[in-house]
């Protein structure tokens, strides 16, 4: 409000914070702006308020976990907290406890479906978003126990027929299986998780409820089981059925410590509260020795209270209709492939999301990589949806907002804009037009074109940008991202305003004139033709943001010096492990800008790409799934969302690169595609598959005698057939004429 800027806060917040004996909080606010280049933004509210909310659940995992270690707790507290593994974090200046190791999860679901339920690398079950849990146990009559998140025998894999995880988990003669996933009954989505329980001896299968998930702790304040001892509502908000009645039934609070402790002493119970919201539950199911018992639980996730009139439920046979599918002789790819398009449609309900749980929200960035993902893989339709958002998400200035202080976002959203209106064929629709003039006049409207000599004429003002480059600065990504936004509503607004178009075009060529002009000025300073973040910056982990000028968009040549040296410094100074680790806030492995680098690496020709795209496959989760940065010691997830929907998507561009990738105004085929792949007998396709020519569908025939290999394709194209380039690795580069359908090369050559 407006008489809040005449009140003395900052005066008032001081002398407060100092009566206490505190620090002066402008003071150091002020000091830690001084890192940074002055910007009209700090820290983006947005990204603030997620924070906050994130290490208040940390401050509470604080004041609950390490007191009560003698509960059953998650996979990644039971190894982070224990101090004979490599996830041990020391806590004595630790304020807040969150999850630094383990963040690794799989969201299962229907398409369409916006309720996302994930399940932990030991089994652990979420139904609801930021919610309780469900896990399961065996426990013997003689006092053994069957506990998951403790068992270094178990594993997991993801069943690709309904989008299930199964975790498998055995010990002792004793033998646990669960299987979830999300169903459609009676058109409603129904989270359903089957239990396989086998013990030697007599014993019980437990079916706890859990006051917490992968992020710590999520509070339970009652727990109530049916008469029928059949179905328990929680927080009179959810319920859990059981396909049989329980045959015990156990129920505590925090005062009495964790139900699993006591399950031998406590008397059978229907109800428990607790006012600290840590009531745990068990339903013991009575297991004969070497008799399997399969019990199902079911949760509906439309909730106790919600009674709507169910919306139809798409299948997942109908969502992939037509899509650009693989087949290839590795069966890392092909599954980690398949995997990443169910990735791509469960996370694109309508906007589209980067996770299923920390990152259930909506960026620009984020979402021009993924809507490509989808663009490329065929699913057109659901791309379309997602943009068609876009519009109602632009500010009145023009601004494309997600988050303050990205000048990215405006790029992103126009460039996304026209990949779809070229894999397509098809003009910008109506209803995106006044957005596409509006975001591209922002972009002229917001470079620094009053100013000069100085390294970021010309360029975006300092900003906050993709946060794991570093403080705000006159970040290259942004300008990168800002010349492509013009680029791009030069060439959509060609179909309805030609005067306009012009202008953009002309204002990218001013743009692009600058950055080059800042470029140059940062190689007589560093002595190398590296890219670095900024101007203003050294060479580091952030000078990976300057790729995006080779990939995705090729505003280089693919042998560019300042984009290859600025490769070959990554490579040397920081990779670890053969991927790509980001020093800057995510501390860890990133899968999708190893990506980065492999697409950069794969469009110079160099065969490097292939061992990164290795690395990789190799990074991936038994479930086929990344976190957004990866621990380079246990391997398990240490920032971001447990499961990356922009990794998923990098990795099917990746692939569809290898195969399909336009080079100017000709079609390249097959350039990284491996050559172990090639096999006698070996049958390769890819498609059919979107491109600025058209869609075309690839295949590879080795000769199971004969050593040849043919190449063949067929184009549905949007005006005429393209000139092709075919290029296997190791074998001699071909250009077929428009027209051509195939060609053979002999095998010998690659050998």
């Amino acid at each position: 409000m407006w008489w809040m800027k005449w009140l003395p806060w900052r005066f008032l917040i001081r002398r407060v914070a100092r009566a206490q004996g505190f620090l002066d909080p402008v003071a150091l606010l002020a000091r830690l702006h001084r890192f940074a280049q002055p910007s009209e933004v700090g820290e983006p509210i947005e990204l603030l308020r997620a924070g906050v909310v994130f290490h208040a659940r940390g401050l509470i995992n604080s004041r609950v976990i390490q007191h009560n270690l003698d509960w059953v707790w998650p996979y990644w507290i039971e190894r982070q907290f224990d101090p004979r593994d490599d996830a041990f974090v020391p806590r004595a200046f630790t304020i807040t406890h969150v999850n630094l190791t383990h963040r690794n999860w799989t969201a299962v679901g229907l398409p369409d479906v916006k309720e996302l339920p994930i399940i932990d690398p030991r089994g652990l079950l979420t139904p609801f978003l930021d919610r309780w849990s469900l896990d399961c146990w065996i426990l013997t009559e003689d006092g053994h126990h069957l506990l998951p998140s403790r068992s270094s025998s178990s594993s997991q894999r993801l069943d690709d027929n309904d989008l299930a995880v199964i975790t498998e988990t055995q010990e002792k003669n004793l033998y646990l299986k669960t299987h979830a996933s999300v169903q459609a009954v009676e058109s409603r989505p129904i989270c359903q998780l089957r239990i396989h329980a086998r013990s030697d001896r007599e014993a019980w299968a437990i079916v706890a409820l859990r006051p917490y998930n992968p992020e710590g702790i999520s509070f339970i304040h009652q727990a109530m089981l049916s008469p029928e001892r059949t179905r328990w509502t929680i927080d009179g908000e959810h319920t859990v059925e059981f396909n049989v009645a329980a045959d015990r039934h156990h129920l505590s609070d925090y005062r009495s410590g964790d139900v699993t402790i006591h399950l031998n002493e406590l008397d059978d119970e229907f109800g428990r509260t607790c006012d600290v919201g840590m009531v745990t539950a068990a339903a013991l199911f009575k297991l004969e020795p070497d008799k399997p018992r399969e019990i199902l639980c079911s949760v509906p996730l439309e909730g106790v209270k919600k009674k709507k009139q169910p919306a139809p439920i798409i299948s997942w046979e109908q969502s992939l209709k037509d899509h650009c599918k693989l087949q290839v002789p590795d069966q890392s790819f092909q599954s980690l492939y398949d995997a990443a398009l169910q990735t791509l449609i469960l996370h694109s309900p309508d906007d589209v999301y980067p996770g299923p749980y920390t990152y259930k929200r909506f960026w620009f960035r984020d979402a021009a990589f993924i809507i490509h993902g989808l663009l490329c893989a065929g699913l057109t339709q659901r791309a379309e949806r997602a943009l068609d958002r876009f519009p109602s998400q632009q500010d009145s200035n023009g601004y494309f907002h997600s988050q303050d202080g990205e000048w990215d976002s405006n790029g992103e959203a126009l460039w996304i804009m026209r990949r779809f209106s070229e894999l397509t064929g098809r003009p910008p629709k109506d209803g995106w037009q006044k957005a596409i003039q509006r975001g591209g006049q922002w972009i002229g409207q917001k470079r620094l074109t009053g100013i000069s000599d100085v390294p970021h004429a010309g360029l975006f003002p300092a900003g906050f940008s993709a946060e794991h480059l570093g403080p705000n600065d006159y970040y290259y990504w942004d300008d990168f991202w800002g010349i492509a936004g013009l680029q791009s509503a030069a060439t959509l607004t060609d179909f309805f305003d030609i005067v306009l178009s012009k202008t953009f075009e002309q204002e990218a060529r001013n743009f692009s004139e600058d950055l080059d002009k800042s470029l140059s000025g940062v190689k007589e300073r560093l002595g190398r033709l590296a890219m670095p973040a900024s101007p203003y910056r050294r060479l580091d982990a952030g000078a990976i943001g300057s790729l995006v000028a080779g990939y995705p968009l090729q505003q280089c040549a693919p042998d560019d010096v300042r984009l290859l040296d600025t490769v070959e410094f990554l490579l040397a100074n920081c990779f670890f492990k053969g991927g790509f680790f980001q020093d800057m806030i995510h501390s860890g492995i990133n899968a999708y800008l190893t990506l980065h680098v492999a697409q950069v690496l794969l469009r110079a020709g160099d065969p490097r790409y292939l061992e990164l795209m290795d690395t990789v496959a190799a990074l991936a989760s038994p479930t086929g799934q990344w976190p957004e940065a990866i621990h380079p010691r246990t391997l398990g997830g240490c920032m971001g969302d447990g499961q990356h929907s922009w990794a998923a998507a990098e990795w099917v561009l990746m692939v569809r690169n290898c195969f399909v990738r336009e080079e100017g105004e000709r079609l390249i085929l097959c350039a990284g595609v491996a050559k172990r792949w090639l096999k006698p007998g070996a049958l390769i396709s890819f498609g059919p598959a979107p491109t600025t020519f058209g869609t075309v569908s690839v295949t590879i025939q080795v000769g199971k005698v004969e050593p040849r290999v043919q190449v063949a394709w067929q184009g549905e194209w949007h005006t005429g057939a393209p000139e092709i380039e075919v290029c296997l690795p190791a074998l001699e580069t071909k250009i077929c004429p428009p027209g051509q359908q195939s060609i053979e090369f002999p095998l010998e050559m690659s050998v």
